[in-house]
C-alpha cells in the first residue's frame, strides 16, 4: 500500500515497555469513524492509516507490540476512491458530498476520513486511497465549498468547472436543471430608494440580482418580454445590499438610451445618471465618475472604448444582450474588453440563430464558464439536444420567467391568424416572380434572394416601382388591413402595425391619414434617435384612434407602447424572436386592456413557409432555450418557397 495522510506520533519513535524480554502488547480503541493506538503504558496514539494497515490486513505491524486485531473490527483490502459529489439536497438547491467507492462499497465520507485516511463503518476498517483523498481536500480548499447544502454561486460554479475539466467531481445533477433562485437567500423587504411597488417575481428577480453583485459574479435576466427586466435591473442599481452599485456603466440600442435615461429618472431619481451620446459627449474619464449610472449604446461602446477602458466599472449591463451574439463582432469584442467586477446581460431572446448567440452573452456574463468558441461548438450540438445538454450549465446563471407563469394578473392577449389569397391576376405575377428567381439564382438562391416575393407579398406596387401613385386598395391583403384599423379606430383605440418594408411604411402611413384623418407616425431607420421616443410619446398622448408603424428591427426591442392594444403583423418575419419582441411592445406591464394581436398571411406564397418556419422554430425554442431563429443557408426554405404557387390554387 501507498504512504498515507499521517498524523500523530510516528510508532517507531515510541519508548516501549518491556518486561523480563516479554514484549507487551497495545490496545485498539474504537471511537466513533476512527482508531486510536493504546501502547503498552496506556497513552493513545493517533496511528496512521499505513501502519493500520500493516497490522490489520498484512499482520506485520511496523512494531512488534502493536495488536493485530481489534475486537469486533475487521478490515477490508480495498481502499475506497473518493470523490467530491454534487447531489440534490432535497431542498432545491444542490449539495456537496464526499463519497467513497471500493467494489461494491459506498460510503458517504467527510473531511476528517480524507485527513486520517480511512473510514469505520459497519464494523469494518475502510482505507481511503491517499491520492484521491488528497485531490478532494485540494478542491474543498481552493473553492471553499464546504459539505452540506450549497450556500455561494461562485464555489458550485468553480466546483462544477473543475469536474468539467476532469477534477475528482462526481456531478450528480449534471442533467438537471437547477434555479438560479435556489441560492438566493430568502428575505422580505423591497428595494430601497425605487418610487414602485414591484410584483412579487420583480421583488425575486431584484434579490437575485443583489445576490449576483454580492458575490461578485454575472447573470442573465432573460424573463420574456413585458415582465419589467428595466425595472428590476433599476431596482438593483439603486439597492445592491452595501451601498450604491457605482459605477455602473449601461450599454442599450441606441434608440433606448433615452427610455434607459427617464425610467431610472421616474423610479431611482435619487442616481446620478449621465447618457453619453451625441458629438458633444465628453472624452474625459473623470467626468463619467461623477455619475452613479452613465448609459451609451453600443456604438458609443465600440468608438469610445478607450476611455470606457479607463474606469473599473462596479457593473456592466448589457440591454437586449442579443446585440453581441455574434462573438465575432467589434460591438461583442469591445464590451467584453471592458473592466468591471461583474457583468449583466439582459434580453428576453438569448438565443435568436443558434447557441453560440448564448456562448457569446454567456462569454460576457462569466468569461470562459463555457470554454472557447472552437469546444464549445464541439460540445453542443445546434439542435433540441445540444440546447437541452447545455441548459443545466447555463441554468444557475440565466433568470427566466414567461409572462403566462407568473403574470396572472396582465390582461389576456388574442392572436388572430388572417389567411388571406390572391386573385387570380395577382396569382400570375407572383409566379412570374417567383419563377424569375428560379431561373435567376436557381440552387444558388437564399433568403435575401426570396425578399422580393416578400415585398409583393406586402404589396405588388413595391415590385412594379410605383408604391407613391399607385391606389394601395387594389391589394387584398391591403384592404384586409383597412378594415381592421376602422374597427380599431370606431372603438376609439390605437394600433401598432409592423412591416419591414419602408415603401409599405409610408403607404400605410399616408392611407390612414388620407383616409381617417388620423395620427400615423413612422419608426424606422430614417427617425433618428433621439427622436423616437418623442413620437411615442406623442402617440400615446392623442385620444382616440392613432397608429404607429414601425420596423420591427427599430422598433421592436426594448419599446415600451402600451398606449396601443391592437399589434398587426403586415408581413411575417424569418425570425420569430423579432416577431414576438415586437407583439410584446403592447402586451406587458402597464397595459390594462386585452391586447390583439393580427397576423396576416397570404396563402401559397412564401408567407406560407415564413409561417412554417416560425412554428417549427418555435417548437424547438420550447424545449430548453427560447428564441431559435435558423440560418439564412436554411435550403430547405427555400426550396420550399419557389415551389410554392397561388396560381395552383386559385385554378382549382
Amino acid at each position: 500500500m501507498d504512504d498515507g495522510i499521517s498524523f500523530g506520533f510516528r510508532l517507531d519513535e515510541l519508548v516501549l515497555n518491556r518486561s523480563k524480554g516479554a514484549i507487551l502488547k497495545g490496545k485498539w480503541e474504537i471511537s466513533g469513524g476512527g482508531m486510536l493506538l493504546l501502547d503498552p503504558e496506556g497513552n493513545r496514539i493517533q496511528a496512521s492509516a499505513k501502519d493500520i494497515y500493516l497490522a490489520l490486513v498484512e499482520r506485520r505491524p511496523s512494531e512488534p507490540w502493536i495488536p493485530t486485531v481489534a475486537d469486533g473490527l475487521r478490515a477490508s483490502r480495498y481502499p475506497l476512491s473518493s470523490s467530491l459529489a454534487i447531489v440534490d439536497s432535497g431542498e432545491g438547491i444542490p449539495a456537496y458530498a464526499i463519497i467513497g467507492s471500493a467494489r461494491e462499497v459506498t460510503l458517504e465520507l467527510d473531511v476528517a476520513d480524507l485527513e486520517r485516511g480511512y473510514r469505520i463503518a459497519d464494523g469494518v476498517w475502510h482505507p481511503v486511497e491517499p491520492e484521491a483523498a488528497q485531490e478532494v481536500l485540494d478542491l474543498l480548499y481552493s473553492t471553499g465549498a464546504s459539505i452540506g447544502p450549497a450556500r455561494s454561486l461562485r464555489t458550485f460554479l468553480a466546483v462544477r468547472k473543475a469536474g468539467a475539466e476532469g477534477g475528482a467531481v462526481d456531478d450528480q445533477m449534471a442533467d438537471k436543471t437547477i434555479s438560479p433562485l435556489a441560492f438566493t437567500p430568502p428575505a422580505d423587504g423591497v428595494p430601497a430608494g425605487v418610487n414602485a411597488t414591484l410584483h412579487a417575481y420583480q421583488l425575486a428577480g431584484w434579490r437575485w440580482l443583489k445576490f449576483l453583485l454580492a458575490e461578485g459574479i454575472g447573470g442573465l435576466l432573460a424573463d420574456e418580454m413585458g415582465l419589467g427586466k428595466t425595472l428590476q435591473v433599476i431596482a438593483a442599481l439603486s439597492d445592491s445590499g452595501d451601498g450604491l452599485l457605482r459605477p455602473a456603466l449601461v450599454i442599450v440600442p441606441g434608440s433606448l438610451l433615452e427610455n434607459w435615461r427617464r425610467e431610472i429618472a421616474r423610479f431611482a431619481p435619487h442616481l446620478r445618471v449621465l447618457k453619453h451620446h451625441g458629438p458633444l459627449r465628453t472624452g474625459r474619464p473623470a467626468e463619467l465618475h461623477g455619475y452613479d449610472v452613465v448609459i451609451t449604446s453600443y456604438d458609443n461602446a465600440v468608438g469610445d472604448n478607450s476611455l470606457l477602458n479607463m474606469i473599473h466599472w462596479k457593473v456592466v449591463i448589457l440591454d437586449e444582450a442579443q446585440f453581441i451574439r455574434n462573438p465575432r463582432a467589434q460591438r461583442t469584442k469591445a464590451v467584453k474588453r471592458l473592466r468591471r467586477d461583474s457583468g449583466l446581460a439582459m434580453t428576453g431572446t438569448p438565443v435568436e440563430n443558434r447557441l453560440l448567440d448564448l456562448w457569446s452573452i454567456m462569454d460576457f456574463v462569466i468569461p470562459d464558464h463555457l470554454g472557447d468558441v472552437k469546444s464549445f461548438e464541439a460540445q453542443f450540438s445546434d439542435d433540441v439536444v445540444g440546447a437541452a445538454r447545455l441548459e443545466p450549465l447555463v441554468s444557475p446563471l440565466m433568470l427566466r420567467r414567461r409572462v403566462a407563469e407568473v403574470a396572472k394578473d396582465l390582461p389576456p392577449r388574442i392572436d388572430i391568424p388572417q389567411v388571406l389569397e390572391l386573385d387570380e391576376d395577382d396569382a400570375a405575377a407572383y409566379d412570374a416572380e417567383r419563377e424569375r428567381i428560379m431561373v435567376e439564382y436557381g440552387a444558388a438562391a437564399t433568403l435575401v434572394a426570396l425578399s422580393s416575393l416578400r415585398r409583393f407579398c406586402a404589396h405588388p406596387s413595391l415590385i412594379a416601382g410605383n408604391s407613391a401613385t399607385s391606389d394601395p386598395m387594389t391589394f387584398s391583403k391591403f384592404r384586409r388591413l383597412d378594415e381592421i384599423v376602422e374597427e380599431i379606430f370606431a372603438r376609439g383605440e390605437k394600433v401598432i402595425i409592423f412591416t419591414s418594408f419602408t415603401a409599405m411604411a409610408d403607404i400605410i402611413s399616408r392611407h390612414i391619414e388620407t383616409r381617417f384623418g388620423a395620427f400615423a407616425g413612422i419608426i424606422d431607420g430614417r427617425l433618428s434617435i433621439d427622436d423616437r421616443q418623442p413620437l411615442i410619446d406623442r402617440f400615446s398622448a392623442i385620444q382616440g384612434g392613432a397608429a404607429l408603424i414601425l420596423n420591427p428591427k427599430a422598433g421592436g426591442a426594448g419599446l415600451n407602447i402600451t398606449a396601443a392594444n391592437h399589434v398587426i403583423h403586415y408581413n411575417p418575419e424569418w425570425n420569430p424572436a423579432l416577431e414576438d419582441q415586437a407583439s410584446a411592445r403592447a402586451h406587458r406591464r402597464g397595459q390594462k386592456l386585452p391586447v390583439t394581436v393580427h397576423r396576416l398571411l397570404v396563402a401559397d406564397t412564401v408567407e406560407d413557409v415564413v409561417d412554417e418556419r416560425l412554428t417549427r422554430k418555435r417548437a424547438l425554442s420550447d424545449t430548453a432555450i427560447i428564441g431559435i431563429e435558423g440560418k439564412d443557408d436554411d435550403y430547405g426554405d427555400i426550396v420550399a418557397a419557389l415551389n410554392r404557387s397561388p396560381s395552383r390554387r386559385v385554378g382549382k
